[in-house]
């Protein structure tokens, strides 16, 4: 399968938040989306980790 899970971590407070699927071939660098941590209670970059 091309498709693989990946885990978004907050940026501020290191918290694991979010998951979401992305395309190895075509997506090979990491994942980075301005998301709303509810740990920190304001949208911060949320950074793909392994």
């Amino acid at each position: 399968m091309p498709r693989e899970i990946v885990q978004l971590q907050c940026g501020d407070c290191k918290d694991k938040n979010y998951s979401t699927t992305k395309n190895k071939k075509t997506t090979t660098g990491r994942l980075e989306f301005a998301k709303f941590c509810r740990k920190c209670r304001k949208h911060t970059a949320h950074k793909e980790v392994k």
